[in-house]
Formats: C-alpha cells, structure tokens, sequence
C-alpha cells in the first residue's frame, strides 16, 4: 500500500571512474508522472553494477525520482511543480521548495545536465535547446555549441527553442492583465526549470521529452539517449550513433493561459499540430475564439490545465540549425 508520509529525502547514485573526466548529472521523474527517465536509469544502474558497461572516465550522477512525492502520488507535482521557479529558496514554504535545497547544489556540482521527461498529449519526441551564446538579462549562456552538439545524437528529430523568452511573455501579460492567480505565476523566475538553472551555473543541459507518458517506447528512448550522452563526452566505450537526417528545430514564441475552466479546445490538439494564421484553437468560457496569430504550431496543449495555468503554446519554425 503507498504511504501517505511526506518523503524526507532525496536520493542520487553515483559512479566516480578512476579516471577524471566530465561530470554529468541525469535527471528522472522531474514530474512524477513522468517515469520514462526512472526505468531507463533503473536499466542504466542494473549494467553499470554487473559490469556490462563500464564507465571510464568522469562522475555519473543518477536522480532517478527527482520529486519523490509527486511519484508516490502518480502526479505532476507534489504541492507545486518543481520545474518552475527552481532556485534555492532561504524560507522554503512546500515541498518543492525544499527540494530545490537539495537539489541546485547537486546541479552545480556538474557540468552537463540530461533531464528526461513525457507529455500527456500524442507525439514524437523531442528536445529542448537552450539559447545562442548572449549576455543578455533573461538567460545568459555561454555554451550553445556544445549543447547543439549533444541535441544532435539525443536521437530525436525535432527541437524545440524559445522556453525562457515565451515564458517571460507569460508573466509580463499575466502581471498586466492583474488576474488572481498564484504568486509563483508572476515571478519573472517562473520559467527557470532544471537546464535553465544548470545553465545560469555554468552548465550546459538538455530537457528530452522521450514521449507520451504511457508509450512503452518512452523508456528505450530515454535509455539510449543516457548511452548517447556518455559515449559524446568519452565516458564509456560505445558507438557514437551519428544524428538524425534533417532535424527539424521550432521556436517557441508565446504561452496562452486557460483563464476560465470552461475554456475548450475546438479539438483534441496534439502537440506540434500545425496551425494557419487565423485557425480557431478554441473558445474562451464566454465564446469568444483563440486563434492562431500567424502560420506555426501548437506546443504543449493542455486541455486540463488550471486557471491561470499554461494552456498552450505558439511556435514556429527557426532559421537555427545543429
């Protein structure tokens, strides 16, 4: 029977090759209903202490529940979701926030972070890519070729772009429009998640959405993506799998909110479904329609999202390539 007690700990393991060499942080069940990352380091660890695969150089860390109390509950989040708003909090008020505790020195103990991941709606997988190397005030970064780099031989064949400046936008309008809605949802911080921290540190790293939640392929792409990343950076002795053939890359460029629960989607979106400028999306809770602004995409749609929460998002096609 799963236990009611709130979770006291977070758990890692790691392998220290005698070897110096990168280290790398991989990340599972970020989201607790997200487990294609905890089985394929499940998978991972299983060869890695018989032997099967030896790690030759390098620090192997492993989180295979990031946010144990959202995996005992089989849900998103536990009391709010831990991939926003991640940063260490001095007066930590939920769980959450005392995860950030423990696990932000954790991130900044490494330099490359791989956090694995799946969406609720249809879809093929794909990762999200930092921004070009800028010094600018909303995510400085200074590693956009060696993250390119490792998007490259994840295995998937689309990218997505665009996280922290659409983000911005959300809470910019949310603070204009003055709903009632969580302070966590009016932070300028809000979008800061694992890879936007590790990136802040000095770290590069890669969110890789491996697919549904519920599709068996899930946790063999997350598995290979982890052999990928440690055979890049010359930890273990494998293969390199060169990357796929015409990658396709999209930026994200706005996050709608749900701003009603009657809002309704025209249709069950999936992600990535192509949209024609003036396309009604769906209807406002008085009828009023949401359209597509311009010719792109839909991301993330959530058609059970709470309000004042992120609906959808709008993307179109970048002129960046790998």
């Amino acid at each position: 029977m799963m236990s009611d007690h709130v979770p006291s700990f977070l758990q890692r393991h790691q392998y220290a090759a005698l070897e110096p060499g990168p280290r790398l942080l991989v990340l599972g069940a970020v989201h607790g209903n997200e487990t294609c990352g905890t089985q394929a380091i499940a998978r991972l660890r299983e060869q890695l202490d018989s032997g099967q695969l030896r790690l030759q150089r390098g620090l192997l860390t492993l989180v295979p529940v990031t946010n144990p109390l959202a995996y005992q509950k089989h849900q998103r989040q536990g009391e709010r979701n831990l991939n926003r708003n991640l940063r260490p909090h001095p007066a930590p008020a939920n769980f959450e926030d005392r995860l950030c505790n423990v696990l932000c020195p954790w991130i900044d103990e490494h330099e490359v972070l791989l956090d694995l991941h799946s969406f609720h709606t249809g879809g093929v997988p794909f990762a999200m890519l930092g921004p070009l190397d800028n010094q600018d005030a909303v995510e400085p970064f200074a590693h956009a070729a060696a993250e390119q780099r490792m998007v490259a031989h994840l295995g998937c064949k689309r990218v997505v772009e665009g996280w922290m400046t659409a983000y911005v936008r959300g809470v910019e309008r949310r603070r204009q429009q003055g709903h009632a809605v969580s302070p966590d949802l009016l932070d300028r911080q809000y979008g800061v998640g694992t890879t936007e921290y590790a990136r802040s540190h000095g770290l590069y790293g890669v969110t890789l959405e491996c697919g549904q939640h519920d599709d068996p392929q899930a946790p063999e792409v997350a598995y290979q993506a982890i052999l990928q990343t440690l055979s890049l950076h010359g930890m273990i002795d494998r293969p390199l799998q060169p990357p796929a053939d015409d990658i396709q890359i999209i930026r994200l460029v706005d996050v709608i909110d749900m701003a009603h629960p009657d809002d309704r989607f025209v249709r069950e979106w999936a992600s990535f479904d192509r949209l024609r400028a003036g396309e009604v999306i769906g209807h406002r809770h008085d009828g009023r329609p949401v359209t597509a602004p311009e010719d792109g995409y839909i991301v993330f749609p959530n058609p059970r999202a709470l309000p004042g929460n992120e609906w959808f998002y709008l993307g179109v096609d970048s002129p960046r390539s790998l």
